[in-house]
């Protein structure tokens, strides 16, 4: 299989040279020049030879050359300003071009399944451009996002490069949680879909790394893209069915542009660190309060394993074990190497790719590795009746890492254990009293990860007004990780072997999909109405096949790698699964005077998720724009450039839940019964198991104000999904813990977007905009009926988010006995789950960004501020009583009872209290462990400066330092406030030096 994509890579390669090289020649002449703007020159213009595939731009001057043939014309184009059109007939040009504020609203945006101008979109569609994605030293495109689109809220759940990623759009649409895949957009690459799941349901062995969420864009490189589009309402999404129902995701990668031929190099090192350490007790703190737990347990007598207090610690020593474990700088690397060229008829854009991201841990491995290779080829015909497009995309990424995050022992280490390495380098056990956190580096966990995305788009325009276009694209994915424990990290004293001690496990997962998709399409114009229509269908086919195995005890460490060779070998999980779907959709869009348009969709929808009784779901969604600025009475309206009202109103629903969950199905049991393997039932038959549906309305307006100088767009929108998918637990005489069904439960997802782009000030040699984005979404639980009765009366409650947590009241610290107090509300003085009674939101308030983005001459500066007001759990989730040698405390814990400080915040130091540690759980579970999680973050900064040597031939050359999680302000008790899993590293402080050199 390997041989047969580099052999396939190394033709299209082969094809794409050969068909850009398809100039003739001619008797030219030199032509330099400039262009001028109104104010001044312009910088980025290209200059195209008319006919020909040689073209060019200009410099940070407005200066241009290029050879051309005399009596060609020269096209000089430029985004936002009027095309113009030159003789060759001289060697000097000088050229002006004038504004056209028209041309702003001329920007094509994609949908997926066709393209729409701004000014004529219906749909809620928010885009991210490959500028803005080039701005961030990122491993994932999804980094790039954070901050920058309204409606788009996206969390890192690990500092790890090669993690996952939870993303969502206007909200959570569904009970079930976001590892099941309930909650995930749909992707779309360059026209394939690349389902999220094939990679977060892997064999589970990154499980203490990544909590087995692994994005699937890790696969992507970013500045493979040429541009992000999110599909947020029903308008945008209805054509995508069941698939839609949580937005969509769609990746553009980068096509060839006509002109010469031009090579790019990118490449960058940057340097990574945890930005800022929890503020934890050092040792004279930790001290103080193991001799305050003492006194107040009377022991005078130290147990033998209280190893500070019996001298076997030193027990002065310190240690910030936040520096030690987790303190490092991560180095990594990246080249690029783009070639791109055509003409009018053929382009093509090759570009390979080499990224290393180390890690921040001790001895850590060589982190994530990717390597990828994008090949795009388009042409089209001479009478413009054929196209095709040709796309692949092929990666391979390694991760070489600890089997496990260190961040936990580095918030939990006390100050004063002992030191890593004896004198002699050796790893330190201290007479086996202390389990050096080291030693998991021996333990490791790797993963290959191969990707391969190939796409073919071919068209062909039967009349001016008709044309058919089938889409079709092939998608691998394939997993394989390995954790390795060899018997050596365990202390020797424990006389430990190879050949009883040493574990390997094994996972694999492949994954395959294929989609094929006709579609006709017919556009016409008469007067002074404008139609469009579009029929098609899809045919979508998944495959997944899974593995698990683990190996126990080797004659040799040598061999653990081999599991074969392992004395004892376990089949964990062998699981296979097919997935089939098909649609039918249609598309009808009306225009009247450009100014009244009306949007209509339709798809139905067949999925193998479901039983005969609910196979198909039909889904639609109308959608309309009034351009009111066209109308006569906003015509003298001096200050409005461009004005619409646009609303939408439809449905989707959801397939994402899972294969043969409607089925009664049996599940091989891997354990042996006298030499024979067997079948146990292991899910219940329920024919009536239908789709989720989301219905969507939406009102927004957009403004454009003095001259498109401020452009403003507010969006109201309001999602209810219903008929949700929930397990009903059954008693344990049937022998299966739940069966999943519908409920009747809705939730709504409501809130307002604002997005508000201003230019302030547009000059020759200064240039400043500023981009502002704010959401204000509202989950809520609008109707369970029969949620009393049913076994999530203490989940949910009607009129509250989804996001809710049941905690215990948290009364304070009792200042008679130094113990935590909680209401006790069926007063029968024990403290229960009868009294987990407070209903806790962990909720999100408000997001957005703000951006700005200024350039002087050719200097260049952008950066970005996000922010989110938000609650979330805390490190009160996971705090235990104080007092103990087994851990570490926050500072905060200083303000402990103690006779003299009755009323303080934590409960009083002890190493026995029977009485303390049962509140343990109770405390980790009440309202105390929520709270405010908000944070301000100066995300993203880029400071460039470009440069060109046109006698070098060097197009343009651009020194830049960028910088990612620079500085955060927050009120957060916890690690970092983006993300509250407490054992995992956080998003990382970044700075990355580079440079982009075209020739």
């Amino acid at each position: 299989m390997k041989n047969k994509y580099n052999t396939g890579c190394i033709g299209l390669l082969w094809l794409f040279f050969c068909l850009s090289a398809s100039l003739y020649a001619q008797e030219i002449i030199s032509v330099q020049g400039r262009v001028d703007g109104e104010e001044g020159p312009l910088v980025g213009v290209t200059v195209l030879i008319k006919g020909t595939q040689s073209a060019t731009v200009t410099d940070s001057n407005g200066a241009f050359k290029i050879k051309a043939p005399k009596g060609a014309s020269l096209l000089f184009e430029f985004m936002g300003y009027t095309s113009q059109e030159k003789e060759v007939n001289s060697n000097v040009m000088i050229v002006k071009l004038n504004q056209n504020t028209e041309s702003l609203n001329e920007i094509t945006i994609n949908t997926g399944y066709y393209t729409v101008k701004e000014r004529e979109r219906t749909g809620s569609i928010a885009k991210i451009s490959a500028k803005d994605i080039e701005l961030s030293p990122v491993v994932n495109p999804l980094q790039a996002i954070q901050g920058r689109l309204a409606g788009v809220h996206i969390t890192q759940n690990t500092g790890l490069a090669g993690g996952g990623f939870d993303i969502e759009i206007r909200g959570r649409n569904s009970f079930r949680s976001s590892g099941t895949g309930a909650n995930i957009p749909l992707y779309i690459i360059d026209g394939v879909p690349v389902s999220e799941n094939l990679v977060t349901n892997n064999s589970l062995l990154s499980d203490n790394l990544f909590q087995n969420k692994i994005s699937v864009l890790n696969g992507i490189n970013p500045k493979d893209i040429e541009s992000i589009e999110i599909l947020k309402d029903a308008d945008a999404t209805a054509i995508y069915g069941s698939r839609g129902a949580n937005g969509v995701v769609l990746i553009t990668t980068k096509k060839g542009q006509a002109g010469k031929t031009r090579f790019t190099i990118n490449s960058s090192t940057s340097f990574s660190k945890v930005g800022k350490f929890m503020e934890m007790m050092n040792t004279e703190q930790f001290n103080q309060m193991r001799d305050e737990a003492f006194e107040n347990d009377g022991i005078t007598y130290y147990p033998f394993y209280e190893y500070d207090m019996v001298g076997t610690w030193d027990r002065n020593r310190y240690t910030d074990w936040q520096r030690e474990l987790i303190g490092g700088t991560a180095i990594s690397k990246d080249i690029g190497l783009g070639v791109s060229g055509g003409n009018d008829f053929t382009r093509f854009n090759v570009n390979l790719a080499h990224g290393e991201n180390g890690t921040v841990f001790p001895q850590s491995g060589k982190g994530f590795v990717r390597n990828s290779a994008l090949i795009n080829l388009n042409h089209r015909s001479q009478d413009d009746k054929w196209n095709i497009n040709v796309m692949a995309n092929y990666s391979v990424s390694t991760n070489d890492l600890p089997s496990a995050d260190l961040t936990t022992p580095a918030l939990k280490l006390p100050p004063n254990a002992p030191a890593l390495y004896q004198a002699d380098g050796k790893l330190n056990w201290q007479n086996n009293t202390f389990l050096n956190p080291l030693a998991g580096l021996g333990k490791t966990y790797d993963s290959e990860t191969r990707m391969l995305v190939l796409n073919t788009q071919i068209g062909y325009k039967i009349t001016p007004s008709t044309s058919v276009k089938i889409n079709a694209g092939v998608t691998t994915n394939s997993i394989e990780d390995r954790v390795l424990e060899p018997h050596t990290i365990w202390p020797s004293s424990l006389n430990r072997t190879s050949d009883l001690w040493s574990v390997s496990q094994k996972g694999t997962n492949n994954s395959d999909s294929f989609i094929i998709e006709p579609q006709i399409h017919w556009e016409k114009k008469f007067r002074d109405h404008s139609v469009k229509a579009l029929i098609g269908g899809t045919f979508q086919s998944n495959s997944n096949d899974l593995f698990r195995i683990t190996g126990i005890g080797f004659s040799s460490n040598a061999f653990i790698t081999n599991i074969g060779l392992a004395k004892t070998k376990i089949i964990n999980q062998i699981k296979g699964n097919e997935y089939k779907y098909a649609a039918f959709f249609a598309r009808l869009n009306y225009a009247y005077k450009d100014k009244y348009i009306v949007n209509l969709t339709g798809r139905r929808d067949g999925s193998s998720r479901f039983g005969d009784n609910n196979k198909f779901g039909n889904f639609g969604a109308v959608g309309a724009a009034w351009i009111f600025s066209e109308e006569f009475f906003a015509k003298n309206w001096s200050w409005l450039s461009f004005g619409k009202l646009r609303g939408s109103y439809g449905t989707t629903g959801s397939d994402n839940v899972g294969d043969y969950m409607y089925l009664d199905t049996y599940t091989a049991n891997t354990a042996l019964y006298d030499g024979l393997s067997g079948l146990y039932p292991s899910r219940l038959f329920n024919p009536n198991y239908s789709w989720e549906k989301t219905t969507k309305l939406e009102v927004a307006l957009e403004l454009g104000l003095f001259n498109d100088k401020i452009n403003v767009s507010l969006a109201w929108y309001q999602n209810r999904s219903s008929n949700q998918l929930l397990a009903i637990k059954l008693p344990e005489i049937t022998g299966f813990p739940s069966i999943s069904d519908n409920f009747g439960a809705t939730i709504q997802n409501r809130g307002l977007e604002l997005t508000l782009n201003t230019i302030n000030i547009r000059k020759k040699d200064w240039n400043w905009s500023t981009n502002f984005n704010i959401s204000l979404p509202e989950n809520k639980l609008i109707a369970f009926p029969g949620l009393e009765s049913s076994t999530y009366k203490n989940s949910y409650v009607v009129g509250k988010s989804i996001n809710l947590v049941s905690t215990y009241n948290y009364e304070g610290v009792d200042p008679a006995t130094g113990l935590y107090k909680f209401t006790d509300y069926d007063n029968n003085n024990i403290i229960n789950t009868s009294d987990k009674r407070v209903f806790v939101e962990r909720e999100m308030k408000f997001h957005g960004g703000l951006q700005n983005t200024i350039s002087y001459k050719k200097f260049s500066l952008d950066f970005l501020f996000q922010f989110v007001k938000q609650t979330n759990f805390n490190f009160d989730n996971i705090v235990t009583v104080p007092g103990l040698l087994s851990t570490n405390y926050p500072v905060e814990i200083t303000n402990r009872w103690t006779a003299t400080n009755p009323n303080a915040q934590y409960t009083a130091a002890t190493t026995s209290n029977s009485d303390a540690f049962n509140q343990v759980v109770t405390f980790q579970e009440s309202n105390r462990a929520i709270s405010d999680a908000s944070f301000v973050r100066l995300k993203n900064v880029s400071l460039g400066y470009q440069m060109t040597f046109p006698k070098l031939g060097i197009e343009l050359l651009n020194l830049y330092v960028q910088g990612q999680n620079l500085w955060t302000l927050t009120n957060y008790y916890g690690i970092d406030p983006e993300f509250t899993v407490m054992g995992n590293l956080p998003p990382l402080r970044t700075i990355a030096f580079g440079m982009q050199l075209t020739f």
